[in-house]
């Protein structure tokens, strides 16, 4: 821009003045005819003179602005040619009418005007621009950088018929996001590991060969943190603690954490496989949060049976892993040490409440009643929390109702609120999730819970419990019932009928000493027979109507092999018990040749309902808790809302075609 010299413009009189002369002329011409002549000529005089020079004085003004427009424009134009952003103008069809050298130079195309931006930007969408005078920001990638394309529309009234153009800046934000990439690789994560049953392992090989598995533990971590150039540390004989960063902690997530297979190679003769356990911690607000994160992911990898690695945020938990059994330990100090514990709670109490999960089975119920007569045994009144019931357990109830030892032990979840206090111990079984509780709402009155639970431990869980028995490895519920009946510091006396219910939940969850059976489940089975217990009456508790059996000829008639090794059915058929059959339907389908895993599906009110079971090679419990469900490696099972059963089936179908893609 040129420089001007100063305008001066003074300032005009103020009308103020001119219009006191006038008056005074006009009234000196009344009275004095000549003196008022010369007074109005002056006045004349005055206002011929303000017009004359205002009217310099404006055209002065107007030339300027009008000087100081075209130095404005003109310094715009430059302004926009040299702006040190990317700039375009597109027309409303996206044909280039204008660029300036930054786009130039970023397109590196010589020619580019009347060419269309979709033929050089392949991904930008021009579609965003809805309405005029609007600004919309977009994301592009081009030529290996990032860009933030701010569009606005501008209206060009310079000609008769008003004209519309799109004008884009392109915002370079590459070293930006590579910057907090960066940032984002670097944070480290907390990772915790320990082996899994490490004083068995050892005792299951020879002596000699007991520092080489040591050894041999030892080299695939200490290679695990020079390829990831993390930091470890053992801190104990069976545990390690391990810090990198989360960069390479993607690289594990996206092998699947290989580590997990190669120690179950180790092979030194040892009758017990090795594995591990690891808790990752990430994304914490601080060490110490990423520390607890760590801690509470390694609970979750050991509650669901270890041999796997678990990912927890703040937000979620992501499980990899878990392709072993579980193993079974054969000492049995904690159920010892549990029972005394119970005991002591017991007596603490002002009352008991014993409840186990919705739509209760034979394992949920024998347990409960179990712990009411190690309540009975203790001399504390003790109730189980009971709704509804269902034909599986339809027997059992009316039996136990029938009997006087067992007077009034039922009642609803109402009356159990309503007489709840924070001194009232609430017991559940065979459940350690809240939600799936008979009645959920106890667990925020009393200060003392205690769990007794088998199945593994998904995400959500009961916190704050003054007790916790949670043994995945054990076949059911009840056989953890039973041994703390056996081994609690007095002598604790059951009922028939108990003994009963007991084994009638070893019997289901074993599927009759078929799956998860042990060396200590048979010995409580035999405990149980000892005190009573009758296989004729426990084999009655299980018997079903000839409608039953038809609905589950039709499932199995209807079923479908996919991959050659997974059996899929489901029924339309509307029955009370549908739960139920569809069970049975699917310890059936795995008595067909060459099947590995069998899923079954069937719909009650406005649920559906879903029992998978496998012979091992799969883990169905992984499969169904991405429908939100759960239960074992080899028994499990999900329910789903607000979904159709067709919805439902090829749900089942996308989570075993992932299951197997990850296979392959």
């Amino acid at each position: 821009m040129r420089n001007k010299p100063a305008l001066k413009i003074n300032m005009p009189e103020n009308n103020v003045y001119i219009l006191i002369i006038g008056v005074a002329s006009t009234a000196l011409l009344l009275y004095d005819f000549y003196v008022g002549c010369l007074f109005f000529l002056i006045f004349l005089y005055i206002v011929f003179h303000n017009w004359k020079t205002t009217n310099i004085r404006r055209k002065e003004w107007n030339n300027y602005i009008q000087n100081l427009s075209l130095d404005i424009d003109e310094t715009t134009k430059k302004a926009i040619m040299n702006l040190p952003i990317p700039l375009c103008i597109l027309e409303f069809d996206g044909k280039i009418s204008w660029y300036n050298n930054k786009f130039h130079q970023m397109t590196e195309t010589q020619d580019l005007l009347g060419e269309n931006i979709d033929d050089i930007v392949k991904n930008l969408d021009l579609r965003k621009v809805l309405n005029e005078n609007k600004e919309m920001y977009t994301d592009v990638k081009y030529k290996d950088r990032d860009y933030t394309v701010v569009y606005n529309v501008v209206k060009n009234d310079q000609e008769k018929n008003a004209k519309y153009l799109m004008m884009l800046y392109w915002l370079d934000k590459t070293d930006y996001l590579n910057l907090q990439q960066k940032h984002e690789d670097e944070k480290n994560s907390m990772m915790l590991i320990q082996i899994d049953g490490y004083d068995d392992v050892l005792k299951s090989a020879s002596e000699d060969k007991r520092p080489m598995i040591n050894v041999e533990i030892e080299r695939i971590l200490s290679n695990l943190e020079n390829t990831s150039k993390s930091a470890l540390k053992r801190t104990s004989k069976d545990k390690f603690f391990l810090v990198m960063n989360k960069k390479e902690l993607k690289k594990l997530e996206s092998e699947k954490f290989s580590v997990l297979d190669k120690i179950r190679e180790i092979d030194y003769g040892n009758t017990l496989p090795v594995t591990i356990s690891m808790g990752i911690g990430v994304d914490g607000d601080s060490i110490n949060e990423n520390l607890k994160l760590a801690s509470g992911a390694l609970d979750l990898a050991l509650g669901r049976g270890g041999d796997q690695a678990v990912i927890k945020t703040k937000d979620k938990s992501v499980f990899y892993g878990g392709k072993s059994k579980a193993v079974e330990k054969t000492t049995k100090v904690k159920s010892r040490l549990i029972g005394h514990a119970l005991r002591e709670i017991i007596l603490e109490s002002d009352h008991v409440y014993i409840m186990g999960h919705k739509y209760p089975d034979m394992d949920a119920m024998g347990s409960a009643v179990g712990i009411y007569d190690i309540c009975k045994s203790c001399g504390k009144k003790a109730n189980i929390v009971l709704d509804s019931t269902n034909e599986s357990i339809d027997i059992f109830v009316d039996r136990i109702e029938s009997s006087d030892y067992y007077d009034g032990i039922f009642i609803d979840s109402e009356e159990a609120i309503r007489s709840c206090t924070r001194n009232t111990l609430i017991v559940v079984v065979d459940t350690h999730r809240p939600n799936f509780t008979e009645c959920n709402e106890l667990l925020g009155i009393s200060d003392k819970i205690v769990v007794i639970d088998h199945h593994r431990r998904g995400v959500e869980f009961i916190n704050d419990t003054v007790l916790l028995f949670h043994e995945i490895y054990v076949s059911s519920t009840c056989e953890m019932v039973t041994e703390l009946v056996q081994y609690m510091e007095d002598n604790v006396k059951i009922n028939k009928l108990t003994a009963e219910g007991l084994l009638a939940g070893i019997t289901l969850d074993t599927k009759n000493f078929a799956f998860k059976t042990g060396v200590r489940t048979f010995e409580a089975a035999s405990y149980l027979k000892k005190v009573g217990a009758d296989t004729v009456e426990v084999k009655k508790l299980f018997n079903s109507d000839i409608s039953d059996f038809i609905t589950k000829a039709e499932i199995i008639q209807s079923a479908k092999i996919v991959y050659g090794k997974i059996c899929l059915a489901y029924t339309e058929r509307v029955a009370d018990n549908i739960n139920i059959v569809i069970a049975q339907a699917a310890d059936e389908l795995l008595n067909i040749k060459e099947v590995e895993a069998s899923f079954v599906l069937g719909k009650k009110d406005d649920k559906i309902f879903i029992s998978a079971r496998s012979l091992g090679e799969t883990n169905v419990h992984v499969l169904m808790e991405k429908l939100g469900g759960g239960g074992h490696k080899d028994i499990a099972g999900a329910q789903l809302e607000g979904v159709s059963l067709k919805t439902a089936y090829s749900m089942v179908q996308d989570i075993i075609d992932e299951c197997i893609k990850e296979e392959k």
